[in-house]
C-alpha cells in the first residue's frame, strides 16, 4: 500500500471484495469499499468518531475544529458556520473570487514558464481569505499561507504525527511555532472585529457575533477552514488544470461554453475531473461501537475507510471509467446517469459532509473560467501520478508557458 497507494486501492476489490483487513487487534484497517459500503458508514454515524480519525490535523487545525469535531460539539459548531455556505450566499462570493483570481493572473507575463499547482493554490488561498475573513486577514495572506504550508509538512510526513510530537522533532516543533503565529494573527483580527462591530457580512463576524462560541473555538473554525478550503480546493484544481492542458479540444470546448447557460461543457469537466480524482482518495472512520458487516466483526479501535476513489473509478457504476469524459454529466446526453446515493462523494458525505463543497466547486468554476477568458498557456510538463490520500493531487505540475495573456 505504501509505494503505489492508489493503484493499490482499486486492486482491492478485484483482491479480495468490497471487505478487507490490513493489520491485527486494534491496530486492524478495515476496508468497506463500493457504494452499499459508502451508505452503510454514512448513515450510521454513532457507531465511528470522525474526530479521532484526523487527530494528526489538530496540529494545524486545532483541537476544536470543526473537522475535529464529533457529536453535539460537531452539530453546533457546523450549525454556525451552515448559513455562510448556502447556495444564495455562496453565489454573492463569485465577484470576490473572480477578483482574486485576476489578481494571481495579473502578476504573469507573456513566456513566463508557470508551476500551475503553485499558482492554483494562491489563487484559490487569496479567494478563501478574502471571500470569508475580510481585506486584513488578506492582505496577509501569503504569509499565513507559507505559515499553515509548515506546519502541513508533518502531516505529509510518512512518520506518524504523534511520533513526531513525542521524539520533539524539529519539523513538529516549526509546525507548532507556524500555528502559534498564524493564531496570534487571527487573535489579532479578532480584538480588532470586537473594536469596529461595522465591520460585518463575512464568516469572522458570524462567529464573533455568537455569544456560546470561545475565543480558541473562533481561532480554529477560521484556521482550519482557511486550511481545509484550500488545500483541498487547489489538490482538485490541479486535476482541472491538467485536463484542460492536456488536451486543446477540451480547452477549446470549455472556452467555448463559457459564456452558456444551463449546463455547459465546461461544467463537466470540473464534474469529470472530481469524479477521476476526488479531493480526498480515503475516508477514515475510528469505530467507537462494535459491529458486523457482510459477517466481519468489527470491533472498537478498527479504523475503517471507505474510497471515494474506488467508488468513482468502478466500471459497474461508470462504463470505461479511467476515461476522461465530460458529457457523462449531460443531462440531455445519451451517457448520462444521474448518481445513486453515495455513488458520487468528491466532497464526503452523511453529516460529515464537506460543509464548503458548494463553495469549493464555485471556486473552481470560477477560477477556470477566468483562465479560459484571459490567457492561452501551453502545457511543459506535469507528473500526473496522484500523491497523497488526504489531498489527491498531480506528483508534479502541470507546468506551463504562458502564451498570450487578455
Amino acid at each position: 500500500m505504501t509505494r503505489t497507494p492508489h493503484q493499490a486501492l482499486l486492486n482491492l476489490p478485484q483482491r479480495f471484495g468490497t471487505v478487507s483487513t490490513l493489520g491485527a487487534g486494534r491496530m486492524r484497517y478495515v476496508f468497506l469499499l463500493g457504494p452499499q459500503a459508502n451508505d452503510f458508514v454514512l448513515s450510521n454515524s454513532e457507531l465511528f468518531s470522525w474526530g479521532k480519525s484526523f487527530e494528526a490535523l489538530m496540529v494545524v487545525n486545532g483541537g476544536t475544529a470543526l473537522l475535529l469535531s464529533d457529536g453535539e460539539q460537531h452539530r453546533r459548531r457546523r450549525q454556525v458556520l451552515v448559513p455562510k455556505f448556502a447556495h444564495g450566499e455562496v453565489t454573492g462570493y463569485t465577484d470576490q473570487m473572480r477578483a482574486a483570481a485576476d489578481s494571481v493572473i495579473d502578476e504573469w507575463r507573456p513566456g513566463q514558464r508557470l508551476d500551475m499547482s503553485v499558482e492554483i493554490r494562491k489563487m484559490v488561498r487569496r479567494g478563501t481569505i478574502a471571500t470569508l475573513f475580510g481585506p486584513r486577514l488578506t492582505a496577509d495572506e501569503a504569509w499565513l499561507g507559507a505559515l499553515i504550508d509548515r506546519a502541513l509538512v508533518v502531516v505529509d510526513r510518512p512518520q506518524p504525527v504523534q511520533s513526531l510530537q513525542r521524539l520533539g522533532m524539529p519539523s513538529w516543533r516549526r509546525a507548532v511555532s507556524a500555528r502559534r503565529e498564524v493564531a496570534e494573527r487571527v487573535v489579532a483580527e479578532v480584538a480588532h472585529r470586537r473594536g469596529c462591530p461595522e465591520e460585518a457580512g463575512d464568516v469572522l463576524s458570524l462567529l464573533l457575533a455568537r455569544s456560546d462560541l470561545t475565543e480558541t473555538e473562533i481561532i480554529d473554525q477560521v484556521i482550519s477552514v482557511t486550511a481545509a478550503s484550500y488545500v483541498t480546493s487547489s489538490a482538485a484544481m490541479s486535476w482541472v488544470a491538467n485536463a484542460l492542458l492536456a488536451d486543446r479540444e477540451v480547452w477549446r470546448r470549455s472556452a467555448d461554453s463559457v459564456p452558456g447557460s444551463g449546463w455547459r461543457y465546461l461544467d463537466g469537466v470540473v464534474s469529470e475531473s472530481l469524479r477521476m480524482h476526488p479531493p480526498v482518495a480515503l475516508l477514515p472512520r475510528v469505530v467507537v461501537k462494535p459491529f458486523t458487516y457482510q459477517g466481519l466483526r468489527i470491533p472498537p479501535g478498527n479504523r475503517v475507510l471507505i474510497s471515494p476513489y474506488v467508488t468513482h473509478r468502478t466500471a459497474e457504476l461508470w462504463p470505461d471509467p479511467h476515461r476522461f469524459d465530460p458529457h457523462r454529466w449531460d443531462p440531455e446526453g445519451p451517457a448520462y446517469r444521474k448518481p445513486g446515493r453515495h455513488e458520487y462523494l468528491p466532497f464526503g458525505g452523511g453529516p460529515h459532509r464537506c460543509l464548503g463543497a458548494g463553495f469549493a466547486v464555485a471556486e473552481l468554476t470560477v477560477i477556470v473560467e477566468q483562465l479560459l477568458r484571459r490567457t492561452t498557456l501551453t502545457l511543459d510538463a506535469v507528473d500526473a501520478r496522484p500523491v497523497g490520500l488526504a489531498d489527491m493531487r498531480p506528483r508534479s505540475g502541470p507546468h506551463a508557458t504562458v502564451t498570450a495573456l487578455a
